[in-house]
């Protein structure tokens, strides 16, 4: 196993990476349009019936009445990756991660974007991955609970 650091000009923080075999592939967030190649009729799916398709809408419609950090802290949940490598930045930075997508429950999916393999991405949904977002605190104060079995799932 081999071990280096590296620059990484995205978030600006050094990051070990560990190499196996000489070889690493950062996994970086995609949006639904990513998925859709291969996945037409879940992506048709989640986007016609799943409510989180289109949640910044609904940021975007109370931006006026909050402040800069109330407004930014609602994309955690309500866009794809932010605050992660190659996640959401902004609207005109990255449009395609404006909402939340198909794999932002459970992380990012270019490397299986990339090799089409279905063990380079995490398939079984469960309640944990939703509890990122559906914590106690978010259902009691939005009144809204997760539907492991909605959109596309």
């Amino acid at each position: 196993m081999y071990a280096f650091s590296v620059y990484d000009c995205c978030n600006n923080r050094l990051f070990l990476f560990h190499i196996l075999a000489g070889f690493c592939r950062r996994k970086k967030n995609v949006g639904i349009n990513a998925c859709r190649d291969c996945h037409e009729k879940q992506s048709d799916t989640f986007t016609k019936y799943s409510k989180k398709a289109d949640s910044f809408l609904e940021i975007k419609k109370m931006e006026k009445s909050l402040t800069y950090e109330e407004y930014t802290e609602c994309f955690e949940c309500h866009t794809t990756g932010y605050g992660k490598p190659g996640g959401f930045i902004s609207e005109s930075q990255t449009p395609d991660l404006k909402n939340p997508g198909c794999k932002v429950c459970p992380g990012p999916g270019s490397v299986h974007v990339e090799t089409e393999d279905p063990d380079d991405i995490i398939t079984e949904i469960t309640m944990d991955h939703c509890v990122v977002c559906h914590d106690k605190g978010r259902i009691d104060e939005f009144n809204f609970t997760p539907l492991v079995y909605s959109g596309a799932h």
